[in-house]
């Protein structure tokens, strides 16, 4: 059977092939359970032929489809199927579902002759918006580039293959063998080129290589090979935007430097502060060449293709036996005197420091602290006495020392002080306890309220949808009801965002249509359309009145449907 004429696990069929990729090829295809148009992303043999990365893939694919957001091409669903050979045996399909996205990659229109300034800006915003929110999800996409954007033909920026990056690195053992498999090197990020752990900052340096791409038309570094274009990711400055071409704003120069630096910390940190420093750039004031300058030797060294050749000039140096002095050294007579004075000046200093006796006589109005802490009080109190010193007991909680053992002392162990001196001494009373009060139901407020009356503190606050409960309201909390917690605790809640992921219906059938909206607490209302032809018997969705993302639960969705006459 063709591929054209497949259906993947009795449920999705694939139609026409509409791209191909490194590992993949994909094809349009139709879900024909809920009566939907989809894209479907089926695996290369040779990558499918590895169990342990048809694992990863699989995984990867599922944690990238609970993401939902208007800038990342939404994962439906991940699965395997069989295919039979000509002789009969058999190998397995993996592949993955997606929403079907019409528009052009961002790497054909950089083909084309790319793009404007300000088109440049959006596109790379559009990418670091996908990148805030998937970080925030906890999802490192690792292979950001031009071949992974799509622009709708609307302007809307639609990122893809989240996760299935690092189905790939984690089974690959080279940067060249995850080269041949992920695409050109030309958008790693320096740790990836040297094999060590990412996380978003790799993102961020990524876009970056794809913001230089959108202003100058061409990578920060080019190479015959993948190892070499690696190599000046780790090791070379890339030349300023502007120094490419001269119409390109100097205030996006230090952006993009910034952006490309090769420490993650001397990087934006998040997608959050690149988006505002791209805002600022537009209307902010523009930094002198000289700033520019200054800001490459921060970040990339005076000039690392210069220290590489001087440091390949002193290997020569010290090594070419052929080359002479040209220059009479100092004579050896002022060589010797040197050397022995400063002998001399060693051994009367070693002479000096061992003639010194420290002082071993305490005088008779004076004592040292002794070290108490961890000892009982009772210990603690009859080495004070024994020191001629008072012990004052005072008492606090303390959840690492044992309660009655000594804390800490005022004034401190090994300070001198006079005889009969009172000495502080704070005792532990072991670690107070409070029990966590009710708080599933509570809004937010009530539940920081009924913390704080229980003497424990409001921590991380997440949000999380659900097609019933109001904003702000608690769904549960890092700590069970009753449980008892050290006092101060800070207590963790997930509250409801008062909000529902809607996905793009159109091309769904009204009827699945309809299923998937009561699914999440949604009312479907049918307008018809009789100005376009439709089928009657089976009406497929055209519009719906609210856009694909979050939305506020209870919503009514109107669905617009063809009715006209074919």
């Amino acid at each position: 059977m063709s591929a054209e004429q497949r259906v993947l696990s009795g449920r999705y069929r694939i139609d026409e092939l509409i791209g191909r990729g490194g590992m993949a090829s994909v094809y349009r295809g139709q879900d024909l359970t809920l009566g939907r148009a989809v894209a479907i992303k089926i695996l290369k043999p040779e990558l499918a032929a590895d169990s342990a990365f048809r694992t990863r893939f699989r995984l990867e694919a599922q944690a990238a489809s609970r993401m939902a957001h208007p800038a990342v091409v939404r994962v439906f669903d991940a699965g395997e199927d069989v295919e039979t050979r000509p002789d009969g045996s058999t190998e397995p399909l993996p592949y993955i579902v997606m929403e079907l996205v019409r528009g052009r990659l961002l790497k054909d229109m950089i083909s084309a002759g790319g793009v404007t300034v300000p088109d440049a800006l959006r596109y790379t915003d559009g990418i670091l918006e996908a990148l805030e929110y998937s970080h925030r999800a906890g999802v490192v996409h690792r292979d950001i580039k031009p071949g992974n954007v799509m622009v709708t033909p609307q302007g809307q920026v639609k990122v893809m293959d989240f996760g299935i990056a690092r189905a790939v690195s984690d089974s690959s053992s080279t940067v060249a063998e995850t080269t041949a498999i992920i695409g050109t090197a030309a958008y790693f990020s320096p740790e990836q080129a040297k094999g060590e752990p990412v996380d978003g900052r790799a993102d961020l340096y990524s876009a970056g290589v794809v913001l230089y791409e959108l202003l100058t038309g061409r990578a920060p570094f080019r190479g015959e090979t993948p190892v070499a274009v690696a190599y000046q990711h780790v090791s070379e400055a890339p030349l300023p935007p502007s120094d490419v071409v001269e119409t390109i704003p100097r205030a996006l120069d230090a952006i993009v430097l910034r952006a490309l630096a090769k420490d993650p910390f001397q990087r934006f940190q998040d997608a959050a502060s690149f988006r505002e420093a791209l805002d600022a750039a537009v209307d902010g004031r523009s930094p002198s060449k000289r700033h520019v300058g200054q800001l490459t030797s921060e970040l990339y060294g005076a000039n690392p293709r210069q220290a590489a050749e001087t440091a390949r000039s002193l290997r020569q140096l010290s090594t070419d036996t052929t080359m002479r002095r040209t220059q009479a050294g100092p004579p050896v007579a002022f060589i010797w005197s040197g050397v022995a004075v400063l002998a001399v000046l060693l051994i009367s200093v070693l002479i000096w420091v061992m003639t010194i006796r420290p002082g071993t006589q305490m005088p008779a109005n004076a004592r040292i602290v002794p070290d108490i802490v961890d000892m009982s009080w009772d210990r603690a109190e009859e080495l004070l006495t024994e020191e001629d010193l008072e012990a004052v007991r005072l008492e606090e909680s303390n959840d690492t020392i044992a309660e009655g053992n000594v804390i800490r002392t005022d004034p401190s162990t090994g300070t001198s002080v006079a005889v009969g001196q009172k000495i502080r001494v704070y005792v532990s009373t072991g670690q107070e306890m409070a029990a966590v009060p009710p708080l599933q139901g509570l809004t937010r407020a009530e539940a920081t309220a009924a913390l704080e009356g229980a003497r424990l503190r409001l921590g991380p606050v997440t949000t999380a949808n659900d097609p019933d409960l109001p904003a702000d309201t608690v769904m549960s909390a890092g700590y069970a009801q009753g449980e008892e917690v050290p006092l101060g605790t800070s207590v963790s809640l997930q509250v409801a965002s008062g909000r529902v992921t809607l996905v793009n219906l159109e091309g769904y059938s009204l009827e699945g249509a309809e299923r998937e909206l009561a699914g999440i607490g949604l009312t479907a209302t049918r307008i018809d359309n009789p100005d376009c032809a439709g089928d009657p018997a089976a009406p497929v969705v055209t519009a719906q009145s609210l856009a694909a993302g979050d939305v506020p639960i209870h919503s009514e969705v109107a669905l617009t449907v063809c009715t006209g006459a074919p």
